[in-house]
């Protein structure tokens, strides 16, 4: 579908890209011809996907162990990131979020959600901005998102605020850093099984019921969140600023994505918290 030096001599750095959809747009990228970035808290889980993506791609690729969290390992990852050469683009992909009954989060379980996926991406956008803009330097802010931007949801309360907050940023950042050369855009995907996903959000089969109630029958493919991600980050989309994409078969248009959890009885809810709790301690 796109040539192969779509995104030759472009530098990108995506946050959580160790696994998951962050993963599968590295690959993507690489193919693409950009050399890549990774960030995030797991350094032997970024090391080994990074040998990966080298083996398929032949790319270079480069890992930083970074909490997005920490504002100052933020700005110390930047400073390392645009030592060789500015980066071009960064991808605000690393988040958190799991299922709960609001009413039972903790603080701390909610400050765990806010803190990667707003903070973070904040912290990122902040540190990668600035530098664009004092060397006078082009660059993308491409953040993933959640249709629960759209929608709401409910029993992901935390990440639909921070979602929502990124998307404000999204918005806001794009008129006034478009005059200086930067462009910031949003995917909001729907349903796209990860390995991390599954556990938090979509418990006993609920990805099946998801895939049900999508008005294609499916859930996404990664090289479908892939490619749309490609092209946004490419000079093919220079005009598109301040925008989100949905990319979720049309599943907004059904559903939030949560009316079947306000069938669980409390002794699911108390089961799920079980297993959580059992896990933390393990």
């Amino acid at each position: 579908m796109f040539e192969k030096g779509l995104l030759g001599g472009k530098r990108v750095l995506i946050t959580g890209g160790g696994g998951g959809l962050g993963a599968a747009m590295g690959h993507r990228f690489l193919e693409l011809g950009a050399e890549l970035a990774i960030c995030g808290r797991r350094l032997e889980l970024l090391e080994q996907t990074a040998a990966a993506m080298r083996k398929a791609s032949g790319g270079k690729v480069t890992v930083h162990r970074c909490d997005v969290r920490d504002g100052a390992q933020v700005d110390a990852m930047m400073e390392d990131a645009f030592n060789e050469a500015p980066l071009d683009v960064l991808i605000n992909n690393a988040a958190a979020t799991f299922i709960a009954q609001t009413e039972h989060l903790s603080f701390r379980a909610a400050d765990a959600i806010l803190a990667p996926t707003l903070h973070g991406a904040m912290y990122c956008t902040l540190a990668a901005g600035k530098r664009w803009i004092e060397g006078k330097h082009k660059g993308v802010v491409l953040s993933i998102l959640s249709t629960s931007t759209i929608t709401g949801r409910a029993f992901t309360v935390p990440s639909s605020m921070a979602k929502s907050a990124v998307l404000a940023m999204t918005k806001s950042l794009a008129v006034e850093w478009g005059p200086k050369g930067v462009r910031l855009v949003a995917i909001a995907p729907g349903a796209f099984p990860t390995t991390g996903a599954t556990g938090q959000l979509r418990p006993e089969g609920r990805d099946q019921v998801w895939a049900a109630r999508n008005p294609l029958g499916r859930a996404g493919e990664h090289s479908e969140l892939a490619d749309l991600a490609s092209f946004l980050i490419s000079d093919g989309a220079a005009y598109i600023n301040g925008e989100m994409v949905v990319v979720d078969g049309g599943a907004h248009l059904r559903t939030s994505g949560a009316e079947d959890l306000l069938q669980w009885t409390d002794a699911q809810w108390d089961e799920l918290r079980a297993s959580r709790a059992k896990g933390r301690t393990q």
